[in-house]
């Protein structure tokens, strides 16, 4: 007897073909290797690039697999009690905490040279390093995402777009030991090199909670320039940071045209840093002359509360970061917040209706000007892009024992 499994979901891109993992020997016992099965469906369905594209289901089960590529003109469709299942990202963790590594450690999914990407309504869990990597892609769509790991474990990065245009992340929650969201465009010479920025960028509807790091951070990687970025309706509890921007002499490019809108800030120990002596190069052969250029930042619209600083602003000595505006923020201070709110070096900008009062180097333009640090009102190409309703379709044999109970 013959049963139809079928669903419709949301995709940019709807496929012509499909295929389960059980097609292909895969066992979802939480405990059987799946690592070939799933290169031989993706092996499979690769024939299908350029009739239609494909897609590959994963039933409900524990996939036990290790790390396997995927193909163009493809998706790959997680059932919502299907659970994939890597080699424990644990042991990577301790090796790093031990010196023990000659290599980076992986993460958890890395899309390159790729365009009209979706990666949305998912669980990541405890990667041994970034659990989100766009490189080099163009049209993304990340949405609905809930990535999760420990506090303590350093460089567990949510969702970091690099050298990446036209971006959009919304609607996810992150808690991580490092930054939720990293933005980056290549290391020090050879980010100059390679020259290709991360621009058009949007991120809406955050939730983040990173104790040591960052809500949002543009860098440190940023030689290929980072350009019109659009951050708004955040929410960050218990981070180190809401903004941070990470730099420094020798990585060259740019970050400019940054907006910043409608965040919510609650247990902080800044709400925004700047940092322009980062240090951390790939290598020697860095160019000391190579300065990077920061300009036209704006954060507004914005509530903090229990926070030890308000902001750590620290351009680079010969190169200040400028056009730096704050307007319309709130920001109360916990009771063992530092004497000084404000600590700002080689930075250039203004301030309108901000509490506690900025720095001088932010002078204050009245309440007149309240319209200051405006966000674009034109929207990126990204928001444009259309989602189609899709079908899966799909015939399977019961065995008798179902079939009796029918």
């Amino acid at each position: 007897m013959h049963h139809w499994d079928y669903f419709d979901y949301c995709a940019i891109s709807c496929r012509a073909h499909s295929a389960s993992l059980t097609d292909f020997g895969g066992v979802g016992d939480g405990t059987t290797s799946n690592t070939k099965a799933f290169q031989a469906a993706v092996d499979h369905l690769s024939q299908f690039e350029s009739d239609g594209g494909s897609m590959l289901f994963v039933p409900p089960g524990k996939w036990l697999t290790g790390s396997f590529n995927i193909t163009s003109h493809f998706t790959l469709f997680l059932h919502k009690d299907a659970v994939l299942l890597a080699s424990q990202g644990e042991p990577w963790w301790d090796k790093f905490h031990k010196g023990e590594l000659q290599c980076t450690r992986p993460y958890l999914i890395e899309i390159m040279h790729s365009e009209n990407i979706q990666i949305s309504n998912l669980t990541l869990v405890n990667s041994p390093s970034w659990h989100v990597h766009p490189v080099y892609c163009s049209n993304v769509i990340v949405q609905g995402l809930t990535i999760l790991a420990p506090v303590t474990v350093p460089n567990t990065d949510g969702i970091n777009p690099d050298s990446c245009t036209n971006t959009r992340i919304e609607d996810c929650y992150i808690v991580s030991g490092d930054d939720c969201i990293a933005v980056k465009s290549g290391w020090d010479e050879y980010g100059i090199a390679f020259g290709m920025p991360t621009k058009q960028l949007v991120i809406r509807r955050l939730t983040c909670i990173s104790p040591f790091s960052a809500v949002i951070a543009l860098g440190s990687e940023m030689s290929g320039g980072i350009q019109d970025v659009r951050a708004e309706d955040i929410l960050a509890i218990n981070s180190e940071s809401g903004v941070r921007i990470k730099t420094a002499v020798g990585r060259g490019g740019y970050v400019k045209d940054i907006y910043v809108r409608g965040m919510t800030m609650k247990t902080m120990k800044w709400a925004f840093w700047m940092t322009g002596n980062y240090g951390s190069h790939a290598d020697n052969n860095y160019d000391p002359n190579a300065l990077p250029v920061i300009q036209n930042i704006n954060y507004r619209d914005m509530v903090a509360e229990n926070v030890t600083m308000a902001a750590r602003l620290e351009g680079i000595s010969g190169d200040p970061f400028t056009g730096i505006c704050i307007s319309n923020v709130t920001i109360g201070m916990a009771k063992k917040a530092k004497k000084v709110a404000w600590n700002c070096t080689d930075i250039e900008g203004i301030s309108s209706g901000v509490v506690p009062r900025p720095c001088q180097e932010l002078p204050d333009q009245g309440s007149a000007y309240v319209a200051a640090c405006n966000f674009p009102t034109e929207s990126l190409p990204i928001d444009s892009l259309e989602i189609q309703t899709c079908s899966y379709r799909r015939k399977y044999l019961l065995d008798n024992h179902v079939q009796k109970h029918l």
